[in-house]
């Protein structure tokens, strides 16, 4: 008999109004949980979770099984960690540690940032981000339009004092009615998949599900929905850890839980650990196994996405599909595999479809041939090949005037030719396509009588 997960944690993501029971009932009668809901009343917050599962179609047929993934990339904040950052706050509000006006404080390199920094914003705290300062301006900029205060600080060891998320806990403690919420070793982490990505999965596979894969962080998706499906199945569903290059889990488990140095790396973000978090530790032992998955497996599978499913997914994503994949082979043909497409690839674009970038890190030739004409002649496209017809001959007289600076992706502006921007002009200009180097045009009072003809077209 399932034990219901304690529920400890007020005015959580999974609402009081809707158990369990309640859910299981909707699925049983055909209705459609999100459309039963009604009005959220809490904006934002009520827009948490409920993600639909996306069957990928060529994967199960070529496994002969079926092959789902859970599409976290539609939580409002973009990705799975949107469940996670509204537990922690909530956890935090329940105890007493966070009151009106408050402050929110993380070490954070990826999406739960941004997740804690719209659930900060819905609920009118302040957030403080501390992270490493490898990582793109795109990234910093993005967290500040939402709000938060951000310090990048150098990327050194967690056994270093100075390593970011112990500088955000000093940070905390400094002040008065603020909380550091800790996504690592805070079990709400763990809890908000327990009590909703969990059960979503089971009501939305009728409980027909054989196993659940996917890579792990903070350890709370994993944790969390295993924990979830093996006391509802009363342990017949398989959980497999999912581990990228770099990350030592995978040879923790194998060796049976021998801690090895991390070494090396990979090109995927946000997973991978060097150490079993506290909210990984409860469920460990539930695990009946694990993958290595390379970063040539997971580009391959970037594009085999975008291609045969029509997902734009980001590296993490895909990484999980790979497992999933591995999984159902090993499941045998008939079996359902379950993962999560934790975000899409909107915030990686200019490293996962560059062809610098991939030859950089040797990837390059990961993707399928057939696929090469996603990414390779993208980047040597000219504007007439995006502008529409009659507009190439005046169009000439643009590129000399555009200049390089170094932006990000999500930087690039073109308030200056809004006309150009759905045409794709500022996309397609081959060559700068590099991560980091951007073409950004001149104003437009500055360009001369052709090159206005050519905005004129457009």
């Amino acid at each position: 008999m399932f034990r219901t997960a304690s529920r400890s944690f007020a005015a959580s993501a999974w609402r009081r109004a809707e158990s369990p029971s309640q859910l299981e009932a909707a699925y049983q009668t055909g209705i459609n949980i999100s459309k039963a809901q009604g009005v959220g009343q809490r904006g934002f917050l009520d827009a948490i979770g409920k993600t639909p599962l996306i069957r990928l179609k060529r994967l199960s047929e070529e496994t002969g099984c079926n092959v789902l993934g859970k599409a976290e990339f539609q939580n409002p904040g973009g990705s799975v960690k949107d469940r996670a950052a509204l537990y922690v706050v909530e956890n935090a509000e329940r105890l007493g540690l966070l009151k009106p006006g408050g402050t929110v404080i993380e070490g954070t390199a990826g999406n739960t940032g941004i997740g804690l920094a719209h659930v900060c914003r819905s609920k009118g705290y302040k957030l403080v981000i501390y992270m490493p300062n490898t990582q793109s301006q795109g990234k910093i900029d993005l967290l500040r339009l939402l709000g938060a205060e951000v310090y990048p600080v150098p990327a050194v060891a967690f056994d270093n004092e100075m390593n970011y998320n112990h500088q955000a806990k000093r940070h905390a403690e400094s002040l008065e009615n603020a909380v550091w919420t800790n996504q690592f070793d805070n079990v709400a982490n763990r809890q908000a998949h327990i009590e909703t990505t969990g059960p979503e999965i089971w009501y939305q596979t009728g409980g027909k599900v054989d196993a659940f894969t996917c890579a792990t962080g903070t350890g709370g998706s994993l944790a969390g929905v295993t924990r979830y499906l093996k006391e509802k199945s009363d342990g017949r569903v398989k959980s497999f850890l999912a581990d990228p290059p770099g990350s030592v889990l995978h040879s923790y488990i194998q060796s049976g839980g021998k801690l090895a140095e991390r070494a090396g790396g990979s090109i995927t973000e946000g997973i991978g650990q060097g150490r079993v978090t506290d909210n990984l530790k409860p469920d460990i032992d539930l695990l009946d196994g694990s993958l290595h998955i390379s970063d040539e497996k997971t580009i391959e599978m970037v594009y085999r996405c975008l291609d045969e499913e029509g997902l734009y997914l980001g590296a993490s994503s895909c990484l999980n599909v790979v497992a999933a994949k591995e999984v159902a082979e090993k499941m045998g043909k008939g079996s359902t595999v379950v993962t999560l497409l934790c975000d899409g690839a909107y915030r990686y674009a200019d490293r996962l479809f560059s062809r610098k970038w991939l030859e950089e890190k040797k990837l390059l030739g990961s993707i399928p041939q057939h696929l090469t004409n996603i990414m390779p002649q993208m980047n040597r496209l000219t504007p007439r090949d995006r502008l529409p017809n009659g507009a190439d001959h005046k169009i000439r007289g643009v590129r000399p005037r555009l200049r390089r600076v170094n932006h990000d992706a999500a930087e690039v502006n073109t308030a200056f030719f809004p006309d150009l921007a759905p045409h794709g002009f500022f996309d397609r200009l081959g060559g700068f396509e590099e991560a980091g180097q951007r073409a950004v045009p001149v104003r437009r009072e500055a360009l001369g009588a052709a090159e206005q003809d050519a905005l004129a077209v457009c």
